[in-house]
């Protein structure tokens, strides 16, 4: 008994100062977040007439000239552009990854472990590092100011990142596979019949991914789009004037909006596709 209530006051303060940590480390988090929606009501939209962090002066005015005022800055048509390139980049991307992680979990071939060693050594250099020679490639087929070549490099790279799915993979029973076998089943039945219908979680989760990184992206974009009307989003902002900053704030949360929605709608099936393919390497 007397060791029950001697541990007590310790759990009762580590209990409070974890709370305290985390409340803190969210203050520090949100505040951006919250200035950057105050920033987006600011009456005049220049970053000098702010009063400390905050607007003096708020409206609704400049969400209305986000979508109203295209003359200068077209942001409607910045939002056409980033949804094709990441709709585009999403289907095509979620494609290449789960085959080349299926393949990879199901199949024994000669190359197979110098290929996983080789793309798990390259997946640890930054993806900007070879930018120069993107470019370079892009400008020898006639890809710059199009929106399809920077589908064709997100795409490109995705299967880089196949070891979560494949890890999923791998925590399906070959007992399913073999009965699939013994009934006669042939491999692409299996992966579209058997694998795929099991394999909901991790499909979310892939498809959510290909589609959040080239909807945010700005380096790619920015180094092959010229053209102003082919912009997307991110590059379209940073173009924006110190004085246009409320219109900047608005749309960075209005393109914010979308894939956070997304990610609160779809956290079921991300926690499973994520935990279950760490299951293996």
């Amino acid at each position: 008994m007397i060791k029950k209530v001697s541990r007590r006051p310790k759990a009762i303060i580590d209990t409070v100062w974890t709370h305290a940590l985390l409340i803190v480390i969210s203050i520090i988090f949100f505040f951006p977040v919250l200035w950057l929606v105050m920033a987006s009501f600011s009456k005049t939209g220049s970053i000098y007439d702010f009063k400390g962090f905050f607007p003096s002066e708020y409206s609704l005015n400049t969400y209305k000239l986000l979508f109203s005022d295209t003359q200068m800055y077209d942001y409607p048509n910045w939002l056409a552009n980033t949804l094709f390139v990441a709709i585009g980049s999403c289907c095509i991307s979620t494609i290449l990854v789960i085959l080349t992680a299926y393949t990879m979990s199901r199949f024994r071939f000669r190359m197979r472990k110098p290929i996983m060693k080789t793309t798990l050594v390259l997946s640890m250099f930054p993806s900007f590092m070879g930018m120069t020679a993107v470019y370079l490639i892009m400008v020898n087929f006639n890809l710059i100011n199009n929106l399809w070549s920077l589908i064709l490099v997100y795409s490109a790279g995705a299967p880089m990142g196949y070891l979560v799915q494949k890890g999923y993979f791998d925590t399906i029973s070959n007992s399913i596979y073999e009965a699939a076998r013994i009934d006669g089943a042939t491999n692409p039945v299996i992966f579209t019949k058997v694998t795929l219908p099991l394999s909901g979680p991790i499909l979310v989760y892939t498809a959510l991914t290909s589609f959040a990184w080239p909807w945010s992206d700005f380096i790619l974009p920015n180094l092959l789009l010229k053209n102003r009307d082919l912009w997307t989003v991110a590059v379209g902002l940073t173009h924006m004037g110190e004085t246009e900053f409320s219109r900047f704030a608005a749309g960075a949360i209005f393109i914010a909006v979308p894939i956070v929605t997304l990610y609160f709608c779809l956290s079921k099936f991300l926690v499973a596709g994520v935990s279950d393919g760490a299951v293996k390497g």
